[in-house]
C-alpha cells in the first residue's frame, strides 16, 4: 500500500494513505482494522491483481466512487458511475431543506429537475414513505442509472421517470413540491475543477453559462408560471450564489425565500415558494 500512496501523492490526490487503505480495502473485502491485524501477511495474488487496477484507476484520477460503483448519501447506498454527478454530503442540505418545507401531509407529489442518480428524490421519498416523486431527466444514460438507484431501494411503486427536458415536462402544476440540483459552475470555471469532477462528471450537470445562473432564470420562470399556488421550490446552488439566486426568485414573483448552508458552512440551498394570491 505503500507504493499506491506515493503514486497518489504523486498524482495530486488528497490523504494518499487513507485512498491506498481503502482501495485495499475494497479490492481484498476486508476492514482497515482486519487489513492491520493481517499487515504481517502476503497478499493472495488475486487480491493484488484488484488493487493494482484500482490504483492505476485512482491514480488517472477516476472517482473513488466509480472505482467502487458505489456511494452513500443521506445514509443510503447509491449506484456511482459517468452517467451522472457522484452524489456528494453538501446536497445533504438540499434533502434537509426540502423536508422541512414539505407539508405534514400523506399523498403528496415532489418532482426533482435534473435528477442524475437519483439521490435526493430518493433519499425523500425513504424519509417520507407518504409521498410519491417523479425524476425528470433530459439525460437518457443519467436516467437509467437513476432508475438502477430507484429498483436498488424498492420505489418502484412510488418514483417515476420522465426522460425529457423540464421544460417539456407536463407535470408542474400537480407536485407539492420542486427540488433540483441544476448545473451552476460558470464556465470559464469548468476547466479547472479537479480531474475527478472535470473528466468524469456529465458537463451538461456542471456547466451553468457564463454567469452559472442559466439554469436559476430558466427555473424561476417555469415555476412562476407552472407551478400551483404556495409550491416551494428547493435549489442546490454555489457557494458564492447565493445573493444572485435570490434575487433571480424574487424578480420572477416568487416569495418566502430564505437559504441554509451546508456542513462545510457554505451557502448551499436557497428555497422559495410560488405566492399564494
Amino acid at each position: 500500500m505503500a507504493g499506491a500512496a506515493g503514486c497518489f501523492r504523486q498524482a495530486g490526490i488528497e490523504s494518499p494513505q487513507r485512498e491506498a487503505r481503502l482501495l485495499m480495502s475494497l479490492a481484498s473485502g476486508l476492514t482497515t482494522s482486519q487489513l492491520i491485524l493481517r499487515g504481517h501477511m502476503a497478499t493472495p495474488d488475486d487480491v493484488r491483481e484488484t488493487f493494482d487496477r484500482m490504483v492505476g484507476q485512482r491514480e488517472a484520477r477516476v472517482p473513488f466512487q466509480h472505482i467502487a460503483g458505489t456511494t452513500s448519501f443521506f445514509g443510503l447506498d447509491f449506484i456511482s458511475d459517468a452517467r451522472a454527478l457522484v452524489p456528494r454530503a453538501d446536497s445533504e442540505a438540499v434533502v434537509e431543506a426540502a423536508l422541512r418545507l414539505l407539508p405534514d401531509s400523506p399523498g403528496l407529489e415532489i418532482a426533482d429537475l435534473g435528477t442524475g442518480s437519483g439521490c435526493l428524490l430518493i433519499a425523500l421519498l425513504v424519509t417520507r414513505p407518504d409521498i410519491s416523486g417523479t425524476g425528470v431527466e433530459a439525460d437518457g444514460a443519467a436516467a437509467s442509472l437513476a432508475a438502477e438507484n430507484i429498483a436498488q431501494h424498492g420505489l418502484e411503486i412510488r418514483a417515476k421517470l420522465a426522460v425529457q427536458p423540464w421544460s417539456e415536462w407536463s407535470g408542474w402544476g400537480s407536485v407539492d413540491l420542486l427540488i433540483s440540483n441544476p448545473p451552476y459552475i460558470r464556465t470559464e470555471v469548468v476547466a479547472s475543477l479537479d480531474p475527478e469532477v472535470r473528466l468524469y462528471d456529465p458537463d451538461a450537470a456542471l456547466d451553468g453559462g457564463a454567469d452559472g445562473l442559466d439554469a436559476y432564470r430558466e427555473l424561476a420562470g417555469l415555476s412562476q408560471a407552472r407551478l400551483k399556488p404556495g409550491t416551494p421550490v428547493v435549489f442546490e446552488i454555489g457557494y458564492d450564489q447565493q445573493g444572485d439566486v435570490r434575487a433571480i426568485l424574487a424578480a420572477a414573483g416568487l416569495t418566502d425565500i430564505g437559504s441554509a448552508k451546508d456542513l462545510g458552512g457554505n451557502d448551499r440551498v436557497v428555497w422559495a415558494r410560488q405566492p399564494i394570491g
